[in-house]
């Protein structure tokens, strides 16, 4: 079944992964991919539940599969544009980016990837996918939350990455996954405020040393556009593109689904320079969108529509692809003919 999983996914990114002619568009695309761990136990972070013996009994047959679903979740969003760039949230480590990367179906199109190493307790991390054709390195480094100085426990760091995209100008993108929202306490949003502010001082840095700085913050921030860590801390000195999707058919409102309530709590940030279209790089409203096809979705009995199929409801094993949907905006650029 696995291989048969392969050649498929395989076949469908072979057609998509050659250039559109005349394709002026730089695809950007934010994915938690729900729990990305392998099956070795480190034992410095609490990684017990995803192991073979654990309570998710997670094999390397699970784990196989989640790899290729992850791969097919690419392959569908491409269309005939690739992301060039890929902001994922809950990866355990650099050999489940090795794997997807070389391993998987995925390995036909090239992404390279740098990731974090953070404290947090679980182990969880973010990594940014790039096409080197598209986005050349230039710099990486991983910026930390100061959690525990402040009397939190340790959480993930926020990645930072700059690069050189096709117009010659250099793009600063920031990954990030802020801090969960337990049970609504005033300690948890002390603590997203936190990561909110250790962003926005990497945002501000940028400003002040780049003459027309252009940004890009992606990740799972636990918190629709209404949380304070927006208005008080990040939009700002930062806008999100408008979402349209109060007209689908399947019923997604969002890029997330939790006891029936639809949010989009995934986001795509920008720098006001990458709103006005009289640069070379740009992007507008209504260029963002969730991606959500019929496969990664199935029906909600307890409250009717649907929901992301995920890989584990509780400790039940589903087999999907995540609890949460992909967010995705392009960018166009202009250049001489």
């Amino acid at each position: 079944m696995r291989f048969k999983t392969v050649v498929a996914v395989a076949v469908l990114l072979a057609g998509v992964c050659k250039p559109v002619k005349g394709q002026r568009c730089f695809r950007v695309m934010s994915y938690n991919v729900e729990n990305l761990f392998d099956c070795r136990h480190d034992s410095l972070k609490q990684d017990g539940e995803f192991l073979p013996e654990g309570e998710k009994r997670w094999t390397r047959s699970r784990y196989w599969r989640k790899l290729e679903n992850v791969s097919k979740v690419v392959a569908a969003v491409a269309g005939d544009r690739l992301p060039d760039l890929i902001g994922l949230c809950e990866v355990e480590n650099d050999s489940v980016l090795f794997d997807l990367t070389r391993r998987s179906s995925l390995r036909v199109l090239g992404y390279r990837y740098v990731m974090t190493a953070s404290p947090d307790v679980r182990g969880i991390d973010v990594a940014l996918l790039y096409q080197p054709g598209s986005f050349l390195l230039l710099e990486s480094r991983e910026v930390v939350v100061p959690s525990v100085a402040e009397g939190f426990r340790s959480t993930r760091n926020v990645l930072y990455a700059k690069g050189k995209i096709m117009t010659g100008d250099t793009l600063h993108v920031l990954v990030c996954h802020l801090p969960s929202r337990f049970r609504q306490s005033r300690a948890a949003r002390r603590h997203r405020m936190l990561a909110a502010r250790t962003v926005r001082s990497v945002v501000d840095s940028v400003c002040s040393v780049t003459e027309v700085p252009r940004l890009i913050v992606m990740g799972d921030f636990n918190a629709g556009m209404g949380d304070e860590i927006f208005h008080k801390v990040l939009t700002p000195a930062l806008y999100e593109p408008s979402l349209s999707i109060h007209s689908r058919s399947d019923g997604v409102r969002g890029s997330y689904r939790y006891r029936g309530i639809w949010e989009t709590i995934d986001h795509i940030l920008v720098s006001p320079a990458l709103m006005e279209r009289d640069n070379a790089f740009y992007t507008k409203d209504e260029n963002r969108s969730v991606a959500a096809y019929p496969f990664m979705y199935e029906p909600e009995t307890a409250y009717g529509g649907v929901r992301p199929f995920r890989t584990y409801q509780g400790p039940l094993y589903k087999g999907g692809y995540s609890d949460h949907f992909p967010v995705l905006l392009d960018f166009e650029w202009s250049d001489a003919e």
